[in-house]
C-alpha cells in the first residue's frame, strides 16, 4: 500500500478533520430540502459565496524565530470572558439539521469556553435553552410587531430573556423582509413547504434524521409556537412572515436600547456610517454581518466591510464580524482587521447536523487548533496583538480550494 493511499485511509477512518469535511458530513445527513434551508443563500448566492473569498483577498504576515507559540486566544464579548476568539451566531430553527438544536450548539460553546447567541426563531425557547446549560449566553432579538395588532413583541422577548438570564442582547437589523432564497423554494422549503414523493425519500433514506425528527419535532420557531411538529413548523414560519417590519426605523432601536439593562449590539451593520448611527444611539458595540448571504444579494461581503467600520467606531466599541467564516486563518484574518471576534453559523450546523453537540464541539476544537497553529506559524503570541500590520492585500489568485 503507498503512503498517499494509507494516508487518505487513515484520514477517512479519523472522520472530519476540517470544516469542510464537516460540510460534506452534513449534506449527506441532511435531506435536499433541509440542506437547502442550512447552506443556501439569496438569489445567486453571490455575497454568499463572496463572503467566503474576500478571505483569499488578504495574505498573513510570518516572522520567524519569534519564540512565539500562539496560544493567547482569550478575549471578551460583551463583558464575559471567552477562552476562543470564535462563539455562535444566531441561526433559526436549528433543530432541522438535529433535533438536539440550540441546547446542544450551547452545551458545546461552554465547553469550548466561549458563548452562543441564541436566535429569536429557535427550536427551543431561551427558559429551554437556560435550563439545559449551566452558563449564561446571549440573546438574538428580531425587533418584529405585529401587523394584526400592531402590538410590539420585543419586550415580551426580551422580558423572557432577561428572566431567563441571559446577559447581552443583539439586534438583528438586516430583515426589513425575506431574502429571496431561490434554492430553498425550488426544494420545497417555501412558506408553506411542500412535500413531493422525490423530497420524502430523500428523508426516508436517512434514518438517523427522520427518527430525530418524527421522535422530537424539534422544527418550529419555539418563541412565536408552543407547540412541535409540521403544522407548528409552518405557523411559525408564517408567523415570522407576518412580523417583518420594512417600516422599521433608528427611533425603533433607541426604544429598544432602554427595555434592556445589558449590553446591547446591532447585528446587520455593512456601512460605515449606519455603525456610527448605532453607537451614538447607544449600541454597545456591531457586529458586522450581511445575514450569511441570505438577505440581500450582491451586498458586499462582511470581511469587505469590516475594516470601514472598525476605522469609523472601533475606538469606542468593539466590532464583531461573521459571515464566510470557515478556518483558523480566517478568524486570524478578521481580528487583524480589527474584529475583536467573529461569529460561525454554517460551520456549527455542519457539526451538529454530522454528530450532534460532539460536531460542534469539535467543530470548535479545530478552530482553535488552526488559530493557534496560524499565529505560531506567523510568529504571534496573543490575538489581541494582532493589528493590520499582520495582512497585506493579495495579490491577485485562484480561491483557495477545500473551502
Amino acid at each position: 500500500m503507498s503512503e498517499g493511499l494509507r494516508f487518505a485511509l487513515t484520514a477517512r477512518s479519523e472522520g472530519p478533520i476540517t470544516i469542510a469535511d464537516y460540510r460534506r458530513s452534513a449534506r449527506r445527513a441532511l435531506p435536499a430540502m433541509v440542506w437547502a434551508y442550512v447552506d443556501g443563500g439569496a438569489e445567486t448566492g453571490l455575497t454568499m459565496a463572496d463572503n467566503c473569498a474576500a478571505f483569499d483577498r488578504w495574505t498573513l504576515r510570518s516572522r520567524v524565530l519569534t519564540g512565539n507559540s500562539g496560544t493567547k486566544l482569550d478575549t471578551t464579548v460583551a463583558g464575559t470572558a471567552l477562552s476562543l476568539p470564535v462563539f455562535l451566531s444566531p441561526t433559526g430553527m436549528t433543530g432541522l439539521a438535529h433535533w438536539q438544536g440550540e441546547r446542544a450548539a450551547a452545551r458545546a460553546a461552554e465547553a469550548a469556553g466561549t458563548r452562543a447567541v441564541i436566535s429569536t426563531a429557535s427550536s427551543y425557547t431561551v427558559e429551554e435553552v437556560a435550563e439545559a446549560t449551566a452558563d449564561d449566553h446571549f440573546f438574538q432579538l428580531y425587533p418584529w410587531t405585529s401587523r394584526t395588532t400592531g402590538e410590539p413583541l420585543s419586550g415580551k422577548f426580551i422580558d423572557r430573556a432577561r428572566t431567563a438570564g441571559y446577559t447581552a442582547l443583539f439586534v438583528t437589523v438586516d430583515v426589513p423582509t425575506a431574502g429571496n432564497r431561490i434554492g430553498e423554494r425550488k426544494h420545497g422549503m417555501g412558506i408553506p413547504p411542500t412535500l413531493t414523493p422525490g423530497r420524502a425519500l430523500s428523508a426516508a433514506v436517512r434514518p438517523r434524521w427522520a427518527y430525530g425528527f418524527l421522535r422530537h419535532q424539534r422544527i418550529s420557531a419555539r418563541m412565536l409556537v408552543d407547540e412541535r411538529g409540521t403544522k407548528a413548523a409552518v405557523a411559525s414560519a408564517r408567523t415570522q412572515q407576518n412580523l417583518l417590519r420594512p417600516d422599521l426605523v433608528w427611533d425603533d432601536f433607541g426604544r429598544i436600547r432602554d427595555l434592556w439593562p445589558g449590553p446591547v449590539y446591532i447585528k446587520g451593520i455593512l456601512d460605515a456610517e449606519d455603525a456610527c448611527r448605532a453607537v451614538d444611539l447607544g449600541a454597545d458595540g456591531v457586529l458586522v454581518s450581511n445575514h450569511g448571504g441570505r438577505q440581500l444579494d450582491g451586498a458586499p461581503a462582511a470581511l469587505d466591510a469590516l475594516p470601514a467600520v472598525v476605522d469609523r467606531v472601533g475606538s469606542r466599541v468593539p466590532v464583531f464580524l461573521d459571515g464566510g467564516v470557515r478556518r483558523g486563518t480566517d478568524v486570524v484574518k478578521a481580528l487583524a482587521l480589527g474584529a475583536t471576534a467573529v461569529g460561525i453559523g454554517r460551520p456549527y450546523v455542519y457539526g451538529l447536523a454530522a454528530r450532534g453537540q460532539a460536531g460542534v464541539e469539535h467543530v470548535l476544537e479545530i478552530f482553535r487548533q488552526e488559530i493557534v497553529r496560524t499565529l505560531t506559524l506567523m510568529g504571534v503570541d496573543d490575538v489581541a496583538d494582532l493589528n493590520r500590520s499582520h495582512v497585506q492585500r493579495a495579490a491577485a489568485r485562484p480561491v483557495a480550494p477545500g473551502r
